[in-house]
């Protein structure tokens, strides 16, 4: 009987000592690592949709009526400068030259006459005056006419790549139709739309920013090899959008772009006094991100946050937190709001340098 009771106190003690242990352990689990955001500044890579263009791309149209003879070229082939690409029938403008050439004969013949005839003083000097303006006039209309007959051939006017030829042989042509484009692919470049802020940013912090040097993003999600420079940027903001145009030029030795392409324009852009937070104490629910913000009692309650750039394991936030506000960081899909919990603060600084963060 003694050694049921024994073995009863001894079981009842080691379940006990059991659920002790077991009570303890699940205490600690709820001890949660919370911290604060850091203020530094940073700089930021940003990417902007980009439209491509070539530095030189013209649209080629016909000077003259007349059908279309020959197509000296094809889509996509490389031209050089001066080369011929298209005739227009040219019988009837060169007929028109020969009838001009032939009055400008006729014209200085008769200034010969007239002025052999003004030297005698058998007619005025009004006559040999007129004669000569007659001449004048045929060689200004015979000028004319080769100039008519000049464009009749349509050249290239600096080395290119052609593009759409949408007549075929023997199309009639009116003056002003489009024949084709002419693209030089040498350099490139990228159109894009930058905030009033960012702008403000970039113009005001030109030595955080190091250069004007940009990258572009080509459309497969590839870096293009070659960097690009900003060049220039509009007079004016967009009312309707708040933006204004950047402009950066790439080499492009490669003939890799062509113009209209798309693709993204990287930049690097100073950020001052940014508020950095580490990405894994965020959560999301229908695009928007929260965090756990821990109040002076260790009640946790869910806080919206406007994120405005996004670095490596970092988040800069734009708004919903202040520079003292002590959030969860790790644990966050296992509390909830309004949930009183125990917590340990960790150094930010210290946070971010197990991040490995980047950002100076």
């Amino acid at each position: 009987m003694i050694k049921r009771v024994v073995a009863g106190i001894a079981l009842s003690s080691l379940l006990l000592f059991s659920c002790n242990k077991k009570k303890e352990e699940k205490e600690e689990a709820t001890v949660y690592p919370v911290t604060s955001p850091v203020v530094m500044d940073t700089v930021i890579d940003k990417e902007y949709v980009a439209q491509i263009q070539s530095v030189k791309n013209i649209e080629i149209r016909a000077q003259e009526k007349g059908f279309l003879e020959k197509i000296f070229v094809d889509e996509g082939q490389f031209v050089q400068q001066g080369q011929t690409l298209f005739r227009i029938m040219p019988k009837l403008y060169q007929a028109e030259l020969l009838k001009a050439q032939a009055e400008v004969a006729q014209a200085t013949i008769e200034l010969k006459n007239a002025s052999t005839l003004a030297n005698n003083n058998i007619v005025s000097k009004n006559e040999r005056a007129m004669a000569k303006a007659k001449l004048d006039a045929a060689n200004a209309e015979a000028k004319l006419a080769q100039i008519h007959l000049s464009f009749t051939d349509i050249k290239a006017p600096y080395s290119g790549i052609i593009n759409r030829i949408p007549l075929k042989l023997g199309s009639l042509i009116d003056e002003g139709d489009l024949l084709t484009s002419l693209s030089d692919n040498t350099n490139m470049y990228g159109y894009f739309n930058v905030s009033e802020p960012e702008y403000l940013s970039y113009q005001m912090h030109v030595a955080d920013r190091g250069s004007n040097e940009v990258g572009l993003v080509m459309a497969n999600g590839e870096m293009l090899p070659e960097k690009g420079q900003i060049q220039t940027i509009e007079g004016e903001f967009d009312n309707e959008t708040g933006n204004i145009a950047f402009r950066a030029k790439f080499p492009n030795p490669n003939k890799l772009l062509r113009n209209g392409e798309t693709g993204k324009v990287r930049m690097t852009l100073p950020v001052k006094n940014a508020l950095l937070i580490p990405q894994k104490a965020t959560y999301e629910i229908q695009d928007q991100k929260y965090v756990f913000v821990v109040d002076q009692n260790g009640v946790v309650r869910s806080k919206n946050i406007k994120v405005a750039y996004e670095l490596p394991d970092l988040y800069v936030v734009g708004s919903g937190l202040a520079k003292g506000d002590k959030f969860l960081l790790e644990g966050v899909q296992k509390v909830k709001d309004d949930q009183k919990v125990q917590t340990k603060f960790q150094e930010p600084k210290k946070v971010l340098q197990s991040l490995k963060l980047k950002a100076e």
